[in-house]
């Protein structure tokens, strides 16, 4: 027997028939359009952290990371570049935004942290390769 066969018999009805309408209604790799760098995690940059990260600014002073471009961002810091292609669990940009650095150094420093799905857009979108897509 095959996991479809398994999942129709364990499923409720209504959980069956929302997994069969979406496949249905959406189109074909939908999902696979989150982590554009361009359409989602500029927009999540400009908001929370190019006040700060560019110069003339707080992290840009401290840092030397500039965020107003892909290019800045791939080269990272004065220390070395933050993103690890493919892995967020490294990238320091992922680590300073999930707050698993010390606390002081949790980013956005002077701002809102950032929401649970933005976090989780910038977290796939490097997972994905951080292209400049």
């Amino acid at each position: 027997m095959n996991i479809f066969y398994h999942y129709v018999r364990l499923a409720s009805p209504s959980v069956f028939a929302v997994t069969l309408l979406a496949g249905i209604l959406l189109p074909q790799g939908a999902g696979a359009e989150h982590g554009s760098f361009e359409r989602e995690v500029m927009p999540i940059i400009k908001d929370k952290c190019l006040a700060c990260h560019q110069p003339g600014g707080d992290g840009y002073e401290a840092s030397g990371l500039d965020l107003r471009t892909y290019d800045g961002l791939m080269k990272g810091t004065k220390h070395g570049p933050i993103v690890v292609p493919g892995d967020a669990f490294t990238s320091n940009l992922n680590v300073l935004i999930e707050g698993r650095a010390a606390r002081h150094l949790r980013m956005p420093f002077h701002g809102k942290e950032l929401s649970k799905w933005e976090r989780h857009i910038i977290r796939l979108w490097v997972t994905r390769g951080a292209k400049d897509n």
